[in-house]
């Protein structure tokens, strides 16, 4: 068997078995379509040029604030990662912020305002969020102490008493 016999086999369509000397893909092509599909994937996923702000500084400042706030519908995704149609208005929204040259806070609490707490991927540490965050081990805690609690102060239970068949019983195979 020749070395292009077992790279490639043999048609499954026999109408094409006689194109044997017909145009066969090397490595190298696949490495450069492949390389090409790599390439268009990432222009199609880069940010339209329309929505970023021209001066690099200002994007640079939006895309750091992009990572740090959460896709509302994604849930677990920052809106620099979302492609769902909220996390663009987000997006537009902070540029439009940045633009109007407001800080860090001020941007976090303009979100923070119009969709709450849960818009940011770090959430800031309120005592409504540390309540959140220990009343689990608050519950399972308490949950210990009770056992632990009812297991040391239960008193032992006193055996029945048996009925009168029972002794009857009873005495009848210690006398035997």
């Amino acid at each position: 068997m020749t070395r292009s016999a077992e790279r490639y086999p043999p048609p499954l369509i026999p109408a094409f078995a006689g194109m044997s000397g017909f145009w066969k893909p090397s490595d190298t092509h696949r490495n450069l379509a492949i390389a090409l599909l790599g390439a268009l994937a990432f222009i199609a996923a880069a940010a339209d040029p329309a929505e970023r702000l021209p001066d690099p500084a200002q994007e640079a400042h939006a895309r750091v604030l992009f990572q740090q706030v959460r896709c509302v519908v994604c849930q677990n995704e920052s809106i620099d990662d979302s492609e769902a149609p909220v996390a663009a208005d987000l997006r537009r929204a902070i540029r439009d912020q940045v633009a109007e040259g407001r800080d860090d806070d001020q941007i976090r609490g303009y979100l923070v305002a119009r969709y709450g707490e849960f818009v940011l991927l770090r959430p800031r540490l309120t005592l409504g969020n540390s309540i959140l965050w220990l009343a689990p081990f608050v519950v399972v805690l308490g949950g210990l102490g009770l056992f632990a609690w009812r297991a040391r102060n239960a008193s032992p239970a006193a055996p029945e008493d048996l009925t009168s068949e029972e002794q009857a019983r009873l005495r009848q195979l210690e006398g035997s």
